[in-house]
Formats: C-alpha cells, sequence, structure tokens
C-alpha cells in the first residue's frame, strides 16, 4: 500500500514570495544608484540613522536575502513534485518528472537571458548608454558598458559576455546576470539530490538533506548552497503528514512560533552590507556571527541568506502570512518575477536615467595649476520632485514591459525548449506541459 499522503496544501504563497523578493531587488538597485548609503546602519558612527536604515524596515531596500529566496524557492518549488511522487511509492514517474525538468531546465533560463543581453547589447551600440556614462552615480557608471571600437569587435564582445555570463558569472551588458549560473547551478544540485534519493525512505531522505544543508554551510556557499537544501527540506516538511496533522492540531502554538521566526528572520536579514559596528543592533549582529557563522566567511552574504531561511519556515507554518503572499496582485508580480530580474537594470541605465540626469548640466571643474581646463563633473540627479514622480512611474514602466515579455517573449522560449525536447528525446518520453519559467 501506498504511504499516507500529507494534506492538501496551499503553495501559491511561494510565487507571492517570489514576487516580493523580485521587487526588492529592484528597490536594492535603485538605492544602490542613488542613496548608496542606505547600504551602511547608520550615516556616520556618530551620527543616527535615517528610516530605511533601521533595523527591519531597512529589508525594504536590501537585495541580497532576495537572492536568496530565490535559490530556496528553487529549491522548494522544484522538489515538491518528484518528493511527492516519491513518498506515494511512484519512484519511476518521480525519476521520469526529475530527468525531464533538468533537462529543459537549461533552456528556459538560457535563452530568455540570451534575448535579454542582446538587447542590452544593440542599446549599448547605438549609444542608449551615454547618459549614464556621466551621471552622478558610481552603480549607473559601474554598470553600463562602451560601445565596442568596430564593428567586428561587436559581435566578438557580445558571443564572448553570452558565455561568460554562464563561465564565470561576467556579463559585461547586464553585469547582475551574474547570479544566473549559479542559481542553474542551484536547480541542478536539487535535481541530483531528488536522483540520489528518490528511493530513499521520507525520513533518511531527510537527514541526508540536513547533513547537506551542513556541509554547504560549513563550507561557505551562502549565496545557493545551503538555501537550495533548505528548500527541499521545507517541501518534505509541507508533504509530511506527521507534521501537517501535528501543525494543525497546535494552531496556538504554531502561531506564536512561526510568527517569532518571521521576526527573528526579518532582524537577521537587516545585517548591512557596509560598516556593521556603527549601531548596537547591528554590532549584536556582527559579534553573535562569530559564534554561529564558519570563520572567514562574508556575513552579509550569511546573515540574508539565514535569515531568508528562517523567514520562509516561519511563513510555511503561518496562516496569516501565506493568506497575505497569496494575494493576487502579489502572485502576478511573483509571475514575472524573472522577466523582472532580466529587465530592470537596463532599464535603470536607460529609461530611468535618462529621467534622473538626462536634462541635467555637467558642471564646470575650473582649471587646474597649469590653466588646463579640467574636465566636467558628473551630471548631478535632479531635483526632489522629479524624483517623487518618476521613481513610481518608472516601476508601472517596468511591469509594463515584463508583462509584454511574459506575453511574448517567454512563450517563444518555451516553444524553441520544447522543440529541442522533442528533437532529442526518445519516442517513448512524453512531453509534459510547459509553464512560464519563473525566478526559481
Amino acid at each position: 500500500m501506498a504511504p499516507p499522503q500529507a494534506p492538501k496544501r496551499d503553495v501559491v504563497w511561494a510565487d507571492g514570495l517570489r514576487g516580493i523578493a523580485s521587487v526588492l531587488v529592484v528597490t536594492a538597485h535603485i538605492c544602490r544608484s542613488l542613496v548608496p548609503h542606505l547600504l551602511s546602519p547608520a550615516m556616520s558612527d556618530k551620527l543616527p540613522p535615517t528610516l530605511f536604515q533601521l533595523p527591519f524596515v531597512r529589508c525594504l531596500v536590501m537585495g541580497r536575502a532576495s537572492v536568496a529566496a530565490f535559490a530556496l524557492l528553487a529549491g522548494y518549488v522544484n522538489s515538491l513534485k518528484p518528493i511527492k511522487l516519491s513518498r506515494a511509492g511512484n519512484a519511476d514517474a518521480a525519476l521520469s518528472s526529475v530527468a525531464k525538468s533538468s533537462f529543459r531546465r537549461t533552456g528556459r533560463f538560457m535563452i530568455p537571458a540570451v534575448i535579454a543581453t542582446v538587447c542590452s547589447w544593440l542599446v549599448c551600440q547605438f549609444g542608449g548608454y551615454k547618459v549614464a556614462h556621466a551621471a552622478d552615480s558610481a552603480w549607473i557608471r559601474d554598470t553600463s558598458p562602451s560601445p565596442s571600437a568596430s564593428f567586428a569587435a561587436a559581435f566578438y564582445d557580445l558571443f564572448h559576455s553570452l558565455g561568460t555570463t554562464w563561465l564565470d558569472g561576467f556579463n559585461a551588458y547586464d553585469r547582475i546576470q551574474w547570479t544566473l549560473t549559479y542559481l542553474l547551478k542551484g536547480s541542478m544540485m536539487t535535481y541530483l539530490t531528488l536522483f540520489a534519493t528518490v528511493y530513499v525512505k521520507p525520513k533518511w531522505r531527510f537527514f541526508i538533506l540536513a547533513a547537506l544543508y551542513y556541509f554547504k554551510w560549513k563550507g561557505g556557499d551562502a549565496l545557493v548552497g545551503f538555501n537550495v537544501y533548505c528548500g527541499m527540506i521545507l517541501a518534505e516538511l509541507t508533504l509530511d503528514p506527521d507534521v501537517q496533522n501535528y501543525a494543525a492540531e497546535h494552531k496556538f502554538a504554531r502561531s506564536i512560533a512561526s510568527s517569532t521566526l518571521i521576526f527573528l528572520g526579518l532582524f537577521f536579514m537587516s545585517y548591512p552590507e557596509e560598516n556593521p559596528s556603527w549601531t548596537r543592533w547591528s554590532s549584536f549582529l556582527l559579534n553573535l556571527g562569530k559564534y554561529i557563522f564558519p570563520t572567514d566567511v562574508e556575513y552579509a552574504r550569511y546573515y540574508p541568506g539565514f535569515g531568508a531561511n528562517i523567514l520562509t519556515l516561519g511563513i510555511l507554518f503561518n496562516d496569516t502570512a501565506k493568506r497575505i503572499l497569496s494575494n493576487s496582485f502579489i502572485c502576478w508580480m511573483g509571475k514575472l518575477s524573472f522577466p523582472i530580474y532580466l529587465l530592470h537594470a537596463p532599464l535603470i541605465r536607460t529609461v530611468l536615467t535618462w529621467v534622473l540626469f538626462g536634462a541635467s548640466v555637467r558642471p564646470l571643474q575650473g582649471k587646474d595649476a597649469d590653466g588646463n581646463q579640467l574636465p566636467p563633473g558628473w551630471l548631478p540627479i535632479a531635483n526632489r520632485w522629479v524624483c517623487v514622480i518618476a521613481l513610481p512611474m518608472f516601476y508601472v514602466f517596468l511591469y509594463r514591459v515584463a508583462n509584454v515579455w511574459a506575453t511574448h517573449v517567454d512563450p517563444f522560449c518555451g516553444r524553441v525548449t520544447n522543440w529541442f525536447e522533442e528533437l532529442v528525446f526518445r519516442d517513448d518520453a512524453k512531453a509534459v506541459e510547459q509553464k512560464p519559467l519563473l525566478m526559481t
């Protein structure tokens, strides 16, 4: 007889969490461009913090926890179906599901990234980043590529960037694509682990996943490693009937425990990227990290990842949090998470930069000691009212463009992937329904 199944659980909240994470990535890069002092917990070691430098509130402008959440959700969502089939005693179907998913994953991940890179390359070659090169923003200037020296060099630079994106994480035309190779690697780690444990009893698979989590934790893989295995552990908990029945029978204790976990997760995710010794709360986390993290690791990576793990565990057992994240609008943002990730940085360096810096005039710097004219200064940002109007409008524009991408580009990428799958798969390997790629 097949083992008993867990009660049916609503996992729509995962789309909502992905949607929140994607919009926070956009906000983080805008803040890094325009207000980089928010990376610190205060204006200085002697000045008080601003509103968005306070713990919990600063989670709205921090992006590293979002990348950790993407890796965690990759482990969670990609594991649910195979683990469910394995628990039902249908290991062959689980292996078939993993084999097909792992095969198509690369195409569904790489083809949209290639298209986004080509678009940014065209913008670059036609001078679209000219204003960005003179903007008074170090992040915008540093991430904006320059046109190639010749027609042939332009194509060489394009194909070079398309290769290095997946070899070492460097893409000259969209620097933020450096995460894609690690997220794809995280998906493959998930599939490989599922292949190896599909015949393992659920209890022992849980212990194996816990051991792999600890291995990645001690090994310093805070970007993807332990986040992926945390997602797989959460999938086991979601599908375990004993865990779910116990949680259903102890609603009050579950509510208190899950709320505490969410609180702690947000607190850990607040850890600043720079100058953690400037405030008491961040100094406390700095000292705590010496006891809970391995030696010689980057706390600004570990705390966001660890915080995202605890936060998601709390959400998993908190009905109110899941109900909020299951809101149709938030889930719609989750469906657009991958287009948003691919498009937001080029649009920041073009559309938003043109609006905020394009109408400015580079100030003269005077002359040097020999009487030679110094190069003009950087283009100053527009006044406060222009920013107040332009920034919300940019988010509206970004999501409109992402929706067009999801409507036209994603289906094309799916058709190409399906065509290649039908070309190389054996006749007895039936194609399964394709879904739009999310940021998992």
